[in-house]
């Protein structure tokens, strides 16, 4: 069955069933062909008047049956004709619009453009005019065909195939024009605020021997430093830094963030660097929330890569823009042992082991260069040497990773030739996204930049586990800067820097990119970091493309809206590629030799075609012609001229020279139509959600259905031509990546299309944005090849405006896709300022509006160049042209024009920007066409004009064909203005449309006319500035002149003179509606013109319409209105979505009936006040049926869910209660505990009295960061979850707000039992971690408004906005531009309302629909405001810390509670309660703020947050006092409200009037049709039991959301977080603080005293640490006499935090064995806070600081054992660091003490000395070798007892082994003594003991030779007597 269905196309309404076709298929497969003519049939299957023609083919896939004929559905027929048709259907197929077509897709035109005709299939129809086009594709592939014929014929399923996903194939786009681009202004390059904070906390492992390390943290070059630590390997800071910046977002994210550690700087010595890290801006910035939060830093050296790492610094880092809020992770006690590898300071995907790798920057050569020397100093020059030398003396800078690097100097030389490499080492892959590569022209003065390049590095490399290193080129990249005249004062320096958009060629530099990953253990590798600079190799002239000749062609069909400054002067235009066509400044143009042909070269190819090129070029070369002849501008209006062109159409055209890398601009040009695609889709679908059309979820089908097929497009086409030699490494591996991205985009957008259902559709359009995103990415292609072109307006030779057109977009392609979006179309440009001078409001106004033809292509391909314009013309050449055919025209001559009348109907606008002081505007409204203009008329004083007004603009004449026109119009440009009465009028935005063509032979009747108003977006520069509802038609006047025009039979107003209204075809249809306002109040008023507001008025206006509020006499007395509710009524359109804004102004009534508006705001979109009758469907739920809630305080909450799920019309009782006998089990339980029978002394219930407001809320933030893990992890189990509620049908038919909040609300359920005390439920789920049972209390991570709504549940609170005030008024934040608060609400409804609301009982009529709200007369309240701590706050002082107190507003009262500031610290745990007697509505906003406290001058704001008391106060949550999780009436947990629960409960069921509450039987309690259970005995203090019913009540009142009608969500017991803003750094938090409020009536029974939540006051400790023994030591020195090996070991030990009050043990002087005895007793005295785990230290920082700094620190005791030297410095052995909360148990015997205890690669079991009170053991002393590995150096027996203060007292010690309760002496071996102090006892000791042998042995021996040396001696002398016989 074929079904197709015609539709009556609406862009704003819902699309209209006009009828339907169905037709039996079977026919169609016997015969293969058949034409039908059939009438359709609507809805009612009744036969319509409409008749359809069809053709319908059929072709089996095996081929048996048909065959395609070439003409049948390519046929040549007039296409003109088909076009028509085409047109026609598309107006009626949804997605598709005729009126603003999708950019350039040439879709397929030539082929006809009905369903079936967008398939070209089978043979290629051969172009007989055209031989070269034989290799293109087919269009669809079969396979294509195949799902296009499935999807037709499933017409059954209408959700299976929509019309729509038909439609993506033929979606109408227009053949002829380029859609323009909307923002004009330049948004890079402006300077914004940044603010880097960075937080050192801690280091670890630093590498090195008793180093005192301090952490330097250094962004871009400011240069923060640490404090210093002393002797320690792991310092703890915990400081806080904060760098703030004004800088362009380019040069922000290329700042490098360097973090160093540095060891032992002082003020005379720079210290030794251990390690650095270092990445860039944008690294952090990309992050989530813009910030790394507690995450390890690795550092490394520099200068030593072989080494390895060199240590960790625990940091966050975070990087805030203006307007960015940043979430800081919620802090609580980090109890849990850090693990660094598992959080390293590293983005996503990036190894934790990073290797080192040379980067190689590879500079080959550069052309085209600018002259940077006046002409006036080349003139001398030449004068005086007589060379004319070229003017620059460029070199190359290549920046990276904070490093740069330089070439040599080219001596004068605009061709410079390098071949040098430039090598950095950095970290792979490195943490800087950007590479600079900078060409600059040297100078004595200074050096200047003549052009800039960036190397972004993700898109050069590939991470995935296919990816690639970084490479790139060899390759040519251009550099575009400012213009290139030399001036010495260049205002556009900052272009050739690379911030702003270039506006102008400035070079084209060759270089190439490679990385090699580095083999550290190398010994031959150099292992320094610095930046080298060597020769590279020379590549070969052919590397990067073969040299082609371009030719670039333009046509200037309309040059218009000429801005007035350059109309008295001839303008002319000129276009350049690179320097071609520059005739200006482009002096230093390369001569390319024009490529030899050789024979059998394919130059032959152009023989064949009619050697038309050869005669061209042989005939005096083709001169290129690239500015159009000057003319003189003519007046359009008041604003803009327009140049005369009419019939003859200027034309310029170019022949450059440039490698042929055409593949690259061809797969990118092919991925941006496919992601141009698909962003007009999603654009539609949302749209389409926007205005509530019907079925969006078909338009992402079909858009996701075309998204598959373009990546698979992409597949059979990129993979053409890979093979020629220009390849670099990049262009494969990119290609290989694009493939297998776009085929898995492919895939994942089949599968995703499957998923699509309606409550999908906003999930998977963000998806399907990820999608957007990557194909934009992939898209950017980094090796360049063409320059862009530039069109230049040129008002007397000067440069005046420019557009700029990326030269890919103009490429011409044989292949379809592959063609630029803008090649051979008609593009409109707007020329804009260059440079700085487009910043602002001046960017804003168009220069001039082109309509301009370009075509770029190969020269020899130039043949149709010509093929994409408007037909009619006749060409006029050259006089050496003549005759040739392919020599371009010098100009177009349109012989065909057409006379049309265009008629604007402008309705209205909305949201204007306010451009006069006043907060309003004067809007009139320019429509420009073609050279004529037309003003709407000015209404004054309204953001929100409906005109109502027709402008009609005749004699227009348009240059072309007739049937062209009507395809493509062009577009009309509609400009906002604000009339002033003195001066030119305000530019207030811009918008564009193309107008809806109706021919003179077309009659005038729907489908398509008349045409339907549409919104259209105002833009104002980037920013949008509003909506215009409009409709524009465009009508051939035919022969029979305007006698055939639709007539003008509007009713010509009379009042408003001769202006037309929009006739009423167009115009909406009216409905009656009833406004109804409420008027409350107004708050905070400020000054107007320095004059004080007195006696405000409010003036609401709507549609024409309005009411005036009464007028408020006194406002400093009384700010509240005394008549509350008025109402107006007013003609609104039926279609919500037109409704006009609601405008609501202040005015202040002066003296003498004067009066100046105060501020104004106005209501976007009424629809939230929009009341609708309750439909009697509903079911209603006053039924019998009851709900039974049980709550028992040990229940979780999961018992629950079963309650939700009912449905109110069931009868059952449903008990949800606890069985009595789990009841009895858990009071056992609770006894068993008592008698101290649990198995683990850790699970012991906490102490009623140990416990206070402090563990509920810890308790409570333990609690609030398990739930946020869990939303993480559970995150998509909701989503299944909410698909599955949304089947269920939650609690009836609710609105999709609540049931989001419903959900949200069970998924707190689930995630949180009311307390962490394992309930019956929970216990068996999670016995791992069992908590003691606190009560808790909600911690909000954000304001508690932001939870509720900002408690607007039924009074609103509007912002009254000042207009203007000045000219950076976009800077302006809305708060500093907010002049007070108008509080009110509104309702707007139907008249006449249905009777039976009326008729509700009770119902009063002064109030309308406003029934049951409290009176606004003045009330008096009790504030109780409860500060809870600060956390981050920004550092005041110098010293980078703050001395914050709290400041607080409220009215006339201002506490400063200055004298109770926090010293030095930016977490201050305040923990103070204040109470404020306030009286509303005159002191109703509450300011907290934080101070710093200085010692001198005035105290700085640190910031401050602002609470609206009032709303809370008449909120229907009740904010006054927040519900507590339990009753109790004493305790930590103590009821504070005066209220009890019950009478709560009683109060609101009356308000509401509900029924009840019914209290009995005990424990029971039932609120209109739900029963709450619950306890209903409570325990005084002395143990009593009674008798309650407050559990019950507040049971009821914890699940008042559940009551139908009435309920909501009653605000809980809670702390508030609340960011710290400073009004001079606005919109950057400055910290966040926690609190809450607390209000009580003065009118009620008092409350009582305030909680106590001061601070936990640390507890007094004294640790006693007796070092016993130490054994196997490690043997430092050799022995003076003997060489052996001995040490002179002592013990130090201290408190971490406290390394000023280290204490040492006596020396155990030469150990030989490593043993050593000590008995010695160190004792450490400190303050500890036991809730947080952390000792507390006050100390002054310095001599200089005038007050001690309170510290927490982590409690760790440190031992390290030290060898004693006399004469030089002690050498460090070993240490171990114990955290008193968790350590190893020490070993019994030093034989079991191993390394690994300390290391943690064994279990051991861990203590806490807290619990403990008293532990002995043996611990193993570590250090770091060489290779730094941990080894075992030495171990120590300590004895460790931990008393408290009152204990120690009471049992004094001595220190060391001094008196009371002494050591005794260690028992020492002899060999401990000293030698010089003992001499003859130490000589006995070696002679006696070791040496007696060998001394005798040596004796003997020198007896021996001294023997023989006196033989020897006497031996002449004997020798001689015995001779001589004497």
């Amino acid at each position: 069955m074929l079904e197709i269905q015609i539709f009556n196309y609406s862009k704003v309404f819902s699309n209209k069933l006009i009828g339907t076709f169905r037709m039996v298929l079977q026919k169609v497969v016997e015969e293969n062909h058949v034409e039908v003519t059939e009438t359709l049939i609507d809805d009612n299957n009744a036969i319509i008047k409409t008749s359809l023609c069809v053709e319908v083919r059929y072709q089996a896939t095996d081929g048996k049956v048909g065959s395609w004929d070439d003409g049948d559905f390519l046929g040549d027929e007039s296409l003109q004709e088909e076009e028509k048709d085409s047109q026609e259907t598309d107006g009626l197929l949804p997605g598709s619009r005729p009126s603003s077509r999708p950019p350039g897709e040439r879709s397929f035109r030539r082929a006809g453009r009905s369903v079936f005709s967008a398939m070209k299939l089978g043979k290629n129809r051969p172009h007989k005019e055209d031989p070269q086009r034989q290799d293109e594709p087919a269009v669809l592939e079969m396979e294509d065909l195949d799902h296009l014929a499935i999807r037709l014929g499933d017409g059954l399923d209408p959700d299976s195939v929509s019309l729509a996903s038909v439609t993506a194939l033929t979606t109408n786009v227009s053949n002829k024009r380029s859609k323009p681009d909307i923002k004009m202004e330049p948004s890079a390059g402006r300077p914004m605020d940044y603010q880097v904070s960075i937080t050192v906390i801690e280091a670890r492992q630093l590498v090195g021997l008793n180093m005192d390390p301090v952490v330097c943290v250094e962004v871009g070059d400011d240069k923060k430093y640490t404090s210093m630590k002393e002797s320690t390997n792991c310092p703890y800071y915990n400081e806080y830094f904060v760098f703030d910046f004004h800088v362009s977002p380019d040069i922000m994210f290329d700042k490098i963030i360097k973090i160093s550690v540095i060891h032992s700087k002082n003020l005379l010595r720079s210290g030794t660097l251990v390690g650095s890290f270092k990445m860039d801006v944008g690294t952090v910035y990309t992050q989530p929330e813009h910030q790394f939060y507690h995450k390890w830093a690795i550092l490394s050296d520099p200068d030593d890569i072989s080494a390895g790492l060199k240590g960790y610094v625990k940091c966050d880092v975070a990087v805030v823009g203006k307007g960015d809020n940043i979430k800081t992770p919620h802090k609580a006690n980090e109890t849990e042992e850090d693990d660094i590898e598992g959080n390293l300071l590293l983005p996503e995907g990036v190894p934790a082991e990073r290797q080192w790798a040379r980067f190689y920057v590879k500079i080959y050569r550069a052309e085209g260069l600018p002259r940077m020397n006046t002409s006036l100093m080349a003139n001398v020059k030449k004068a005086f040497i007589g060379e004319n030398k070229d003017l620059v003396d460029p070199y190359v800078q290549v920046f990276f990773a904070g490093q740069k690097g330089k070439t040599s100097v080219q001596k004068s030389s605009y061709e410079p030739l390098w071949n040098e490499q430039v090598i950095f080492t950095d970290l792979f892959p490195p943490l800087c996204k950007r590479m600079k590569v900078q060409i600059r022209d040297s100078d004595k003065v200074n050096d200047v930049a003549i052009g800039t390049h960036f190397i972004d590095l993700r898109k050069i490399s590939n991470d995935g586990d296919r990816g690639f290193l970084p490479t790139l080129g060899p390759a040519w990249v251009n550099m575009y800067g400012s213009t290139r005249n030399y001036t010495l004062l260049d205002e556009h320096q900052d272009l050739n820097e690379g911030l702003g958009e270039g506006v102008s060629f400035r070079a084209r530099l060759m270089l190439a990119l490679a990385v090699e990953i580095l083999d550290t253990s190398n010994p031959e590798l150099t292992s320094s970091t610095e930046v080298q600079v060597e020769q590279a190799t020379p590549v070969s002239e052919s590397c990067t493309g073969k040299m082609e000749e371009f030719f670039l062609f333009g046509a200037f069909l309309e040059a218009s809206m000429i801005d007035r400054k350059n109309g008295d002067k001839p303008v002319t235009f000129e276009v350049t590629i690179g320097n071609y066509g520059n005739e200006v400044d482009g002096l230093s143009r390369p001569q390319r030799p024009r490529p030899r042909k050789e024979p059998g070269d394919e130059e032959e190819v152009d023989l064949i075609q009619n050697s038309s090129d050869d005669e061209g070029d042989d005939g005096g070369d083709l001169a290129s012609v690239s500015s159009t002849p000057p003319m003189r501008p003519q007046i359009t209006d008041r604003n803009y001229f327009h140049l005369p062109y009419l019939e003859r159409k200027p034309c310029i055209y170019i022949k450059s020279w440039w490698p042929d890398q055409r593949r690259r601009l061809y797969n990118a040009n092919i991925m941006d139509h496919i992601a141009d695609k698909l962003e007009e889709g999603l654009n539609d679908v949302q749209e389409m959600i926007k205005t509530e059309k019907s079925y969006p979820e078909r338009r992402l089908r079909g858009v996701l259905e075309e998204l598959s097929c373009g990546c698979h497009r992409f597949l059979s086409l990129a993979d053409k031509d890979q093979g020629h030699s220009s390849c670099t490494r990049l262009d494969r591996e990119r290609l290989k990546s694009c493939m297998r991205e776009l085929e898995s985009m492919g895939q994942q957008a089949r599968s995703l299309r499957a998923q699509v259902k309606r409550h999908t559709v906003r999930d998977k359009l963000r998806l399907c944005q990820n999608f957007l995103q990557k194909l934009r990415f992939l898209a950017d292609e980094p090796q360049h090849s063409i320059p862009d072109v530039f069109v230049w307006m040129m008002s007397s030779n000067k440069r005046v405006a420019y557009a700029r057109v990326p030269s890919k977009d103009l490429l011409f392609s044989i292949v379809e896709e592959e063609l630029g979006k803008d090649c051979a179309k008609v593009k409109t440009l707007f020329l804009k300022l260059p440079g700085k001078r487009g910043f602002g409001s001046a960017g804003w106004t168009v220069q001039a509006k082109l309509e301009l033809y370009l075509w770029l292509g190969l020269s020899k391909q130039r043949k149709d160049f010509l093929c994409g314009l408007p037909c009619g013309f006749e060409e006029v050449k050259a006089a050496q042209g003549l005759g040739l055919h392919s020599f371009p025209p010098i100009s177009l001559v349109y012989t065909k024009k057409q006379a049309f009348q265009l008629r604007a109907h402008m309705y209205q606008a909305r949201s204007l920007f306010a451009a006069d002081s006043s907060g309003l505007s004067d809007p009139f409204a320019r429509v420009f066409f073609i050279n004529q203009s037309q003003c709407t008329e000015v209404l004054n004083e309204t953001l929100c004009p409906t005109w109502d007004q027709m402008l009609v603009f005749d004699n227009l004449e348009l240059y072309g064909e007739a049937q062209e026109l009507r395809d493509d119009p062009p577009i009309i440009v509609i400009e906002i203005y604000d009339q002033d009465s003195m001066g030119k009028a305000d530019f207030m935005g811009r918008t564009f449309a193309k107008p809806l063509v109706k021919m003179a032979d077309e009659a005038y009747c729907p489908p398509r006319f008349p045409p339907q108003l549409e919104y259209y977006q105002i833009y104002r520069g980037n920013a949008t500035a509003g909506d215009l509802l409009a409709a524009f038609e465009l009508l051939q006047i035919g022969p029979a002149g305007k006698a055939d025009l639709p007539p003008i039979n509007g009713p010509v107003d009379v009042d408003r003179g001769p202006i037309m209204p929009v006739p009423v075809g167009i115009r909406p249809v009216l409905s009656k509606y009833r406004v109804e306002v409420l008027f409350w109040g107004l708050r905070d008023l400020k000054r107007v013109n320095l004059a004080q507001v007195d006696r405000p008025r409010v003036d609401i206006e709507c549609a024409g319409k309005g009411v005036q509020s009464s007028l408020i006499h006194n406002y400093k007395k009384n700010p509240n209105f005394n008549t509350l509710v008025k109402w107006f009524e007013v003609d609104l359109p039926e279609n919500e979505l037109l409704h006009p804004p609601l405008n609501i102004r202040v005015v202040d009534c002066r003296a003498f009936g004067r009066y100046t508006l105060v501020g104004s705001h106005a209501v976007s979109s009424l629809r939230r006040f929009i009341y609708r009758p309750p439909d009697g469907s509903a079911p209603s739920w006053n039924s019998t049926g009851e709900v039974v809630v049980s709550m028992e305080p040990e229940v979780p909450i999961k018992k629950l869910e079963t309650m939700v799920k009912l449905d109110a019309t069931s009868d059952a009782i449903i008990k949800v209660d606890v069985a009595e006998e789990e009841k009895e089990k858990e009071k056992k339980k609770k006894r068993k505990k008592k008698k101290g029978t649990a198995e683990e002394p850790e699970e012991e219930e906490p102490d009623e009295s140990m416990l206070d407001w402090w563990s509920k809320y810890f308790a409570s933030i333990d609690t609030m960061k398990e739930q946020l893990r869990q939303q993480e992890v559970s995150g998509i189990d909701v989503e299944d979850k909410e698909e599955m509620d949304s089947s269920e049908g939650l609690k009836g038919p609710m609105k999709g707000k609540e049931k989001a909040r419903a959900a949200k609300e069970e998924k707190k359920k689930r995630t949180q039992g009311p307390g962490p005390g394992p309930g019956p439920g929970q216990g068996s789920e999670a016995p791992e971690k069992k908590k003691p049972k606190i009560d808790e209390l909600k911690v909000y991570p954000k304001e508690l408004e932001s939870e509720f709504d900002n408690f607007e549940d039924w009074l609103h609170t509007f912002n009254l906005l000042r207009g203007k005030t000045g000219d950076d008024e976009d800077g302006s934040t809305e708060e500093e531009r907010t002049v007070g608060r108008f509080k009110g609400s509104l309702c707007v409804y139907k008249v006449p309302l249905p009777e039976d609301v009326s008729r509700e009982a009770g119902y009063d009529p002064t109030y309308g629909m406003f029934q049951g709200i409290p009176s606004n007369d003045p009330i008096n309240v009790l504030v109780r405001i409860y500060v809870v701590r600060a956390t981050d706050l920004h550092p005041a002082d110098i010293n980078g810390k703050a001395d914050p107190y709290i400041a607080i507003r409220l009215g006339k009262t201002d506490i400063r509670d200055k004298e109770n500031y926090i010293s030095k610290q930016l977490n201050p745990v305040f923990g103070k309660s204040f109470d404020i007697e306030a009286s509303f509505p005159m002191e109703s906003m509450l300011t907290v703020a934080v101070y710093d406290w200085d010692l001198v001058g005035t105290d700085d704001l640190i910031g401050e947050t602002k609470i609206d008391l009032e709303n809370r106060f008449y909120s229907k949550h009740r904010a006054t006092c927040g519900i507590a999780h339990t009753y109790s009436i004493h305790g930590y947990n103590i009821w504070r409200d005066p209220m009890k629960p019950s009478q709560i409960l009683t109060r609101l069921c009356k308000e509401g009037k509900v029924d009840g509450p019914h209290f009995g039987p005990p424990g029971r309690v039932k609120v209109a049709n739900h029963v709450f259970t619950g306890p209903s005995e409570i325990e005084d203090e002395n143990g009593q039991r009674k008798p309650t019913d407050e559990h019950v009540a507040l049971s009821a009142l914890r699940h008042w959301e559940d009551i139908p009608r009435v309920g909501c969500r009653l605000v809980p017991e809670h702390v508030e977080t609340r960011p710290l803003l400073n009004p001079d750094k606005p919109g950057i938090e400055q910290g966040r603080l926690e609190l809450w409020v607390d209000m009580f009536p003065m009118d009620m029974p008092a409350p009582g005293t305030p909680l106590d939540i001061s601070p936990r006051k640390p507890k007094k400790y004294e640790l006693r640490v007796i070092v016993w023994n130490t054994d196997e030591v490690v043997l430092e020195d050799d022995d003076f006499f003997t060489g052996e090996k001995s040490s002179d070991i002592f013990v130090r030990g201290w408190l971490k935090g406290q390394q000023e009050d280290k204490q040492d043990t006596d020396v155990h002087y030469h150990s030989l064995t490593g043993e050593g005895n000590f008995n010695w007793r160190y004792l450490f005295p400190f303050d500890y806070l036991a809730a947080e785990e952390k000792i507390v230290i006050s100390k002054k920082e310095s001599m200089f600081s005038w007050d001690e700094t309170e510290y927490k620190i982590p409690a760790r005791l440190t031992l390290q054992i030290w060898d004693a030297d006399h004469f030089s410095a002690d050498d460090f052995l070993g240490a171990i660091e114990l955290d008193l909360n968790r350590f190893p148990r020490g070993a019994k015997t030093a034989k079991q003490c191993t390394m690994e205890m300390a290391t943690g690669e064994v279990d051991v079991p861990l203590v806490s000395i807290f619990k403990q009170k008293r532990v002995k053991g043996w611990w193993p002393l570590l250090a770091r070798n060489e290779n730094d590995e941990f080894e075992l150096t030495g171990k120590v027996e300590a004895e460790l007892h931990l008393l408290t203060a009152e204990e120690a007292e009471k049992n004094p010690v001595g220190l060391a082994r001094n008196e009371p309760d002494p050591l005794e002496k260690p028992n020492r071996p002899d060999t401990a003594f000293v030698w010089f102090l003992n001499p003859l006892k130490s000589i006995k000791y070696l002679i006696c003991t070791r040496y007696k042998w060998l001394i005798i042995k040596i004796v003997l021996a020198l007896l021996g030779l001294l023997l023989l040396a006196l033989f020897l001696y006497s031996l002449p002398g004997y020798m001689v007597k015995k001779l001589l016989g004497a």
